[in-house]
C-alpha cells in the first residue's frame, strides 16, 4: 500500500493542505463525478451520459492505484491488493455495473489517499521540530556582531543567544548563565540551569540570561538534525509483525485472485448461472482484499515512533517497539543510570607513610586520560585541592578493573580491591577499612605500587531522586524483575539497590560479564531490556532484547549503539516507555483482530451471495478508515 503522489516534505517546510495533494484531488474528483452521475440518473439523465460519468469516475479515481497495480505486476511480478481492486472494478463495469465500479474506485482511492496523507502527517510532525530552530544566528567574528543564516555557522564560531531566543545549533557556553527549555530535544518539561562549560542543543529556548556559545556542531550535524534523521529512519524500518503481514499479503493476494477465477469459471462449467457467479467472484475479490490487515500495522508504528520522538525517546525501528512490549526483565547499570553519575570523593585514607596529597596525585596521574565517572571525580578533587600531577606514562586501561601506568618512573596501579588481589598485592591490613567504607555506600578505589597499597579513596555517587519511584512504576507497568548489573563492589551495589527497590544485584562485573549475565537472565526469566549509558555498556546493550541508552542527547555513541535512546537523564521516562510500547502492541492486536473479523465476514457474505458489490465495497473501505483512525490513536502521548 503506497501513496505514489505523496511526496516527502522537506525539513522545515509546512505540510501541504489535502487539496494540494494530487491523489486526494483525483479521488475527490472521482467522488464528484459519481455523485453527479447518481443524482443525474435520478433526475432523468440519459443512460449513456450517466454511464460516461461513471466511467470517467473509474478512470480518474483509479489512476494512481491502477498504475501501481500494473507496475507491481510487470516490474516485480507481484499480485497486490491494487490489482484485485482494479480487476473487480473492470469486471463490474464490463457487466454493466458502472455505478458499482465507480463506487468501488472512489471509496478505495479515498482510503488510499487518506492512508498516505495521514502517514505523511505523522512523519511531518517530527520533521516540524526543525522549524523550532532559528533561521539566523547573531555571530561574533573579529570582534564584530552580525546575523548570518544558521547554515553558515562553522565549528568554533561564537554566537550570542538573548533571553527568549532559541539556540541556533549545538554548542558550549563560554559566557553567561541561564535556564533553557530542552523539551524539543530531551522531552524534559522543566527548564534546565546552564552555565559556562555546559552543552546546549539546537532549538532549545533560552530563559532569562544572555549566553555566548561556541559552536560544536553545524546545523546539518547537530543533535536535533540527528534526532529527525533517526526517527525518519526508524519510521521507514519495519517491525516483525509488519514484515509477517507483508509476506502474508504476497501469498494471500494471488490466492484470492485464483479463488476468484475459480468462483467465476467452475459454476459456469457446471451449468450454473454464469452471470450470478461472476458477480459473486467480483464481490469476493473486493471482500477478500486484505487492505485493512496490511495497513493496520505500518500506520500504528509510524504514529507511535513519531510520538515517542516528540517525547524525547528515540526508537530505532518498529521491531524494537514490538520487542519492548514483550520485555519481562529490566536490567540497569548503576553508575550514571541509577545514580547521578556525578561521584564525589568522600574520604582519602593514606597508608604506608603516604600523605593524602601523595595518594591523590598518583591517582590523578593515572586517571588523567580516563573518561570514567570515578576518574572525573578524582581529577576534580585534585584540581579543587590544588594537587599538581603529570599524566602517567605507559598508561594502560584494565577493562572493568582499573588502570596502570608509570608515575615518576615507577609502576603504579589504581582500581578495585579485586585488581590488587589479582596482582597479589597484600590486602589483609586494609580489608576492614575497605569493608567499612563500602557498607557506608562508598565505592572504594585502591592506589598502590607493585609491592604495597599507598592509600584508599572512597567515592560516593548518590541515587537519582526519581529512581525509587521509577523502579516502583516499572513493576506496576508489568515488568517482573528489575535487576542491577554493575562493576562496583557488592556492598556498595547492595546499598544503592536497597534505596532504589531493586530486586536482584550482580556486582563486580566486567563489560563481558554483563553481556553473559544479560543472556543468562533472558534464559531464566524471559526478554531483557538493558539500560545503560551507551558507552561502557555497549556490549550488554547489544546482547539485550532491547538496549536502552539514557541521557543520549548529544552523545554519538549512545545514539548509535542503543535500540532506544532516552534523550534526557530521567529514569521516569522508562516506565512510560514500557507502558507506551504495550499500548502500541495492544492497538496493533485490536486492528488485526478487527481486520480478520471484517474480511472473514465479507468473504462468507460474498461467496453465499448475501452481499452485493456496493455493500462489500462500503464495508471494506469503512474497515480501512476504522483501522487508520485506530492506529492514529498512537499520536497521543
Amino acid at each position: 500500500m503506497a501513496c505514489p503522489a505523496c511526496t516527502a516534505v522537506e525539513t522545515g517546510q509546512a505540510m501541504p493542505p489535502p487539496w494540494r495533494n494530487p491523489q486526494v484531488v483525483t479521488s475527490a474528483s472521482s467522488g464528484l463525478l459519481l455523485a453527479i452521475g447518481f443524482f443525474g440518473g435520478m433526475l432523468g439523465l440519459a443512460p449513456l451520459p450517466e454511464a460516461g460519468l461513471y466511467i470517467l469516475a473509474v478512470v480518474i479515481g483509479g489512476w494512481y492505484f491502477g498504475r501501481e497495480a500494473i507496475d507491481a505486476l510487470v516490474k516485480e511480478r507481484e499480485i497486490g491488493i491494487e490489482l484485485l481492486m482494479s480487476l473487480a472494478a473492470i469486471v463490474a463495469g464490463l457487466m454493466g455495473q458502472w455505478a458499482e465500479a465507480a463506487m468501488l474506485v472512489f471509496l478505495y482511492s479515498i482510503s488510499e489517499a487518506a492512508e498516505g496523507y495521514t502517514e505523511e502527517r505523522s512523519r511531518h510532525a517530527i520533521r516540524a521540530l526543525m522549524d523550532l530552530a532559528p533561521k539566523t544566528a547573531l555571530v561574533v567574528r573579529d570582534g564584530k556582531e552580525f546575523r548570518i543564516p544558521v547554515e553558515q555557522l562553522e565549528v568554533g564560531d561564537r554566537f550570542i543567544v538573548y533571553p527568549g531566543e532559541a539556540v541556533a545549533t549545538d554548542g558550549e557556553i563560554i559566557e553567561g548563565r541561564s535556564s533553557l527549555n530542552q523539551a524539543p530535544v530531551t522531552g524534559e518539561s522543566v527548564p534546565v540551569e546552564k552555565a559556562m562549560g555546559d552543552t546546549v542543543f539546537a532549538a532549545t529556548l533560552n530563559g532569562e540570561g544572555a549566553l555566548t556559545v561556541r559552536v560544536t556542531r553545524t546545523s546539518a550535524d547537530n543533535t536535533l538534525a540527528r534526532i529527525i534523521q533517526l526517527v525518519e529512519e526508524a519510521q521507514a524500518s519495519k517491525g516483525r509483525s509488519q514484515r509477517f503481514i507483508e509476506r502474508f499479503g504476497h501469498r494471500y493476494s494471488p490466492a484470492v485472485l485464483g479463488v476468484g477465477i475459480l468462483l467465476a469459471l467452475v459454476p459456469a462449467l457446471m451449468g450454473l448461472d454464469w452471470q450470478e457467479w461472476l458477480t459473486r467472484a467480483t464481490v469476493f475479490l473486493v471482500a477478500a482484499a486484505p487492505c485493512a490487515l496490511v495497513i493496520s500495522i505500518p500506520i500504528t508504528l509510524v504514529a507511535a515512533i513519531g510520538t515517542a520522538g516528540r517525547q524525547g525517546i528515540l526508537v530505532k525501528g518498529g521491531v524494537h517497539l514490538e520487542n519492548l512490549a514483550r520485555v519481562r526483565v529490566v536490567a540497569l547499570d548503576k553508575t550514571g543510570t541509577l545514580t547521578l553519575g556525578e561521584p564525589k570523593i568522600t574520604d582519602i585514607v593514606p597508608l604506608n607513610d603516604r600523605s593524602p596529597a601523595e595518594v591523590l596525585a598518583v591517582a590523578a596521574a593515572l586517571e588523567a586520560r580516563s573518561q570514567h565517572p570515578l576518574a572525573r571525580a578524582i581529577l576534580e578533587h585534585a584540581r579543587a585541592s590544588g594537587v599538581s600531577y603529570v599524566p602517567a606514562n605507559d598508561f594502560q586501561s584494565l577493562t572493568g578493573a582499573g588502570a596502570t601506568g608509570r608515575v615518576n618512573g615507577e609502576r603504579r596501579f589504581i582500581g578495585s580491591p579485586a585488581l590488587f588481589a589479582e596482582k597479589q598485592i597484600p590486602l589483609a591490613d586494609v580489608e576492614a577499612r575497605i569493608k567499612a567504607l563500602q557498607e557506608a555506600g562508598n565505592t572504594v578505589v585502591l592506589v598502590g605500587g607493585e609491592q604495597a597499597i599507598h592509600g584508599l579513596i572512597a567515592i560516593a555517587d548518590p541515587l537519582r531522586p526519581e529512581a525509587k519511584d521509577a523502579i516502583a512504576e516499572l513493576k506496576r507497568a508489568g515488568v517482573h524483575k528489575v535487576i542491577m548489573l554493575t562493576g562496583d563492589n557488592p556492598r556498595t551495589a547492595q546499598a544503592i539497590a536497597a534505596q532504589a527497590g531493586i530486586d536482584e544485584v550482580f556486582a563486580e562485573l566486567k563489560p563481558e560479564d554483563k553481556t553473559l549475565k544479560v543472556e543468562a537472565l533472558d534464559k531464566q526469566y524471559g526478554r531483557v531490556a538493558m539500560v545503560g549509558d551507551g558507552v561502557n555498556d555497549a556490549p550488554a546493550l547489544a546482547a539485550a532484547h532491547v538496549g536502552i541508552a539514557m541521557g543520549a542527547a548529544g552523545t554519538d555513541v549512545a545514539l548509535e549503539t542503543a535500540d532506544v535512546a532516552l534523550m534526557a537523564d530521567d529514569l521516569s521516562r522508562l516506565p512510560y516507555l514500557i507502558r507506551f510500547s504495550r499500548r502500541n502492541w495492544g492497538v496493533i492486536r485490536q486492528n488485526l483482530a478487527l481486520s480478520v473479523v471484517v474480511i472473514g465476514g465479507l468473504i462468507v457474505g460474498a461467496v453465499s451471495g448475501v452481499f452485493s458489490l456496493p455493500i462489500a465495497v462500503l464495508a471494506h473501505e469503512v474497515s480501512e478508515f476504522v483501522v487508520i483512525a485506530s492506529g492514529l490513536r498512537m499520536l497521543r502521548a
